[in-house]
């Protein structure tokens, strides 16, 4: 657990990195559809003046705006619930999670708790996949060794047997000094073979 925990830390998602999981065609799709509710609604408003709300239905502007208005409102709700079902989609997807399952999980409890779904998923979400500190290859947040070079993943101290992060000095345990030359190799870049 520690491990996972350091990992997660390790992660640190900003807001802006975190909307671009939203698909692209969703938020034209909700754009369009925005633009297209707004103008039928404002081609209803005035083209058939009894349509308007008492209050404002001798000045078609002010009629306008607030139909305007009532239209951005709505299409705020729906897009921000269409935009978390996209989310939570592709992101536990590219966390190697169920994501129909997840997806369908946020989509059930949305009617009753509106955000409650979100935030369960946003709290039981397994870590990214991280590179394997020896060779680089992708290994999931649960593997015990690389799958490519059986680097182990969760160090040990070799003194009481427990779990230790890689930039521990000292066991957090049984505070045996660990070897000073233990760090984590840094990984050798790739060389791009010349066409020639």
């Amino acid at each position: 657990m520690r491990m996972i925990r350091l990992r997660r830390k390790k992660e640190r998602p900003q807001f802006r990195e975190e909307l671009r999981i939203i698909p692209r065609w969703l938020k034209i799709l909700c754009l369009v559809l925005y633009l297209l509710a707004v103008g039928i609604a404002v081609t209803i408003i005035n083209v058939a003046p009894e349509t308007r709300w008492p209050e404002v239905r001798d000045n078609a502007a002010v009629a306008t705006v607030a139909m305007v208005g009532a239209v951005t409102g709505m299409a705020l709700i729906i897009s921000a619930f269409l935009f978390m079902m996209g989310y939570v989609y592709r992101d536990a997807r590219r966390r190697n999670m169920n994501a129909p399952l997840w997806t369908l999980l946020v989509l059930v409890l949305a009617p009753s708790s509106l955000i409650i779904g979100l935030i369960i998923y946003l709290l039981v979400r397994d870590p990214l996949p991280y590179p394997c500190p020896r060779c680089g290859a992708l290994v999931g947040p649960r593997f015990n060794f690389c799958s490519t070079c059986k680097c182990n993943l969760h160090p040990s101290c070799p003194n009481c047997k427990q779990e230790i992060a890689e930039t521990d000095k000292f066991c957090p345990n049984c505070a045996f000094e660990l070897a000073p030359g233990r760090e984590t190799p840094v990984l050798p870049t790739p060389e791009i073979p010349s066409t020639q």
